[in-house]
Formats: C-alpha cells, structure tokens, sequence
C-alpha cells in the first residue's frame, strides 16, 4: 500500500458489535477508516450507535464460520466502501465457556470452540484476500490471548485455539508478505470486557490475575488493545509481519 495514497482505509471487524469488537470497530472508526462490524448478533445495532457519533461505519450478520457469511461480510465492504484494507479477526469463544479440566471437556464442545476460534479466522481471510489483493496489499489483525503462552489450565480447548491463531498468524505471513499483506496477531491478557463481565469472571480470575500475574498491577480494559490495532493496522507496521505482541501489563514476556 503507497503511503501517498489519500483514499479512506476500510477495515471489517468481526466480533465487532460488543466487548472488544466494539471498541476495536470504535477506535478505528475514529481514526478515519470506514468500518464493516460483523457480528452474528447486533451488528446493525452497534452500527448505529457509532453511527450517531458521526463515524463511517455498516454491520452486517455475519457468522465467522460460513462460508456465505464471510463472503458476504467482504461483499458489504467493497459494495459500501470500494474495497478492503484491514480484516480483524476478533470473534471468538471465551464467555461461555466454563472452567474445568481437560478430561470435562466434551469432544462437542472442544470442536464448537474450534470452529469459531480457528476456522473462524481462516475462512475470513480466505474470503478477504482477493479484495485484499485487488488493494495491491493490506493487513490482516488476528486477536490471540496469551493464554497460550502462558499454558493457562481449565480452559485447554480456548488456550489450544489460541496457540493456533499463532500459528496461523506466522504461516500466513509466509505466505503473503510478497503480495504486500501483513498478518500478525494482537494478544491480549484477561480484559475486562462487557462479555466478561456479564459472565462474572473477573470474580473468578480478575484478583488472582491482577496479584500474581502482572507488572502493571491494574486491570486490563479492551482500550488497552487500541494502539497495537492501529499500529498494526497503519502504515508504521509496513515491514513488520509474522509478529504476536502481547499486551497484558507485562504478564508474559516473548
């Protein structure tokens, strides 16, 4: 992407209507790009919400694990918009899962946690690499968690998704820095996200994380994750790819 290029940026959020979603989508909208939410649930509605706020922005439904869907999501973008420019892949399961040993997770639900966790991000990519390409380049922003590095326990099906996202991160990147699309990852500690705390977790996690696991004793808000999006998603990341930054007041160190 020419960095002498004045046309709006376009970015697709996923998971984008609630929790760190909406503030990413938010956050975006606010520093000039036009914003597609897509989410399976009150994409149109947090849409308006920013909307009223005077921000560039659509939500369309969008479930990450469809092909139609995803498809579609893209389509809105380039329709509304004229093309792409960044793909956040946000959406994933955490809230609703519970915490339990490994041998208490159900074959059912290590594979729901899957499809949306991984097979979510690779069938947005999929669908957004040609109007990536037809950008001449573009980035693409993956959410992790470092849970993962951290080999976080009673949650084993979400930490193995995550280390996943990781994965697919690097090899991605491999695969499309010639093309002049960036793919890295973004991973956060425990946020407290509107999600979280409707699920009452930060009961569960928030004083134990706070005590033992960071050097920036204070909680983490999903606005902690807004200047690693943007730089990733700008122009100051053009020769940065393959790269998981962990954002979590200094819990895991890479």
């Amino acid at each position: 992407m020419s960095k002498n290029e004045k046309r709006s940026r376009v970015a697709i959020v996923t998971g984008g209507a609630s929790g760190i979603g909406l503030v990413l989508s938010q956050a975006l909208a606010e520093n000039g790009y036009s914003v597609v939410i897509a989410d399976m649930q009150n994409a149109e509605t947090a849409a308006k919400k920013l909307q009223a706020g005077g921000l560039n922005v659509v939500g369309v439904k969008a479930d990450v694990t469809s092909v139609e869907d995803t498809a579609n999501m893209v389509a809105v973008a380039t329709k509304t918009y004229g093309g792409l420019d960044v793909l956040v892949n946000n959406a994933g399961i955490f809230t609703s899962l519970t915490l339990k040993p490994f041998d208490q997770i159900s074959p059912a639900e290590w594979m729901k946690v899957m499809e949306v966790n991984t097979l979510g991000p690779f069938l947005c990519a999929k669908a957004a690499l040609p109007a990536l390409r037809a950008r001449g380049g573009g980035r693409i922003v993956n959410i992790a968690s470092t849970s993962q590095l951290k080999g976080a326990p009673f949650m084993l099906h979400y930490t193995s998704s995550k280390g996943a996202v990781v994965g697919f991160t690097r090899s991605l990147a491999r695969e499309l820095g010639s093309e002049g699309i960036t793919v890295n990852s973004i991973a956060p500690g425990f946020t407290l996200s509107t999600g979280v705390l409707a699920a009452g977790m930060e009961e569960k996690m928030g004083e134990v994380v706070r005590r033992t696991g960071r050097s920036i004793q204070r909680d983490q808000t999903p606005e902690d994750l807004v200047g690693a999006l943007l730089f990733f998603s700008g122009e100051g990341s053009d020769f940065i790819t393959g790269q998981t930054l962990a954002v979590d007041g200094g819990s895991a160190f890479l």
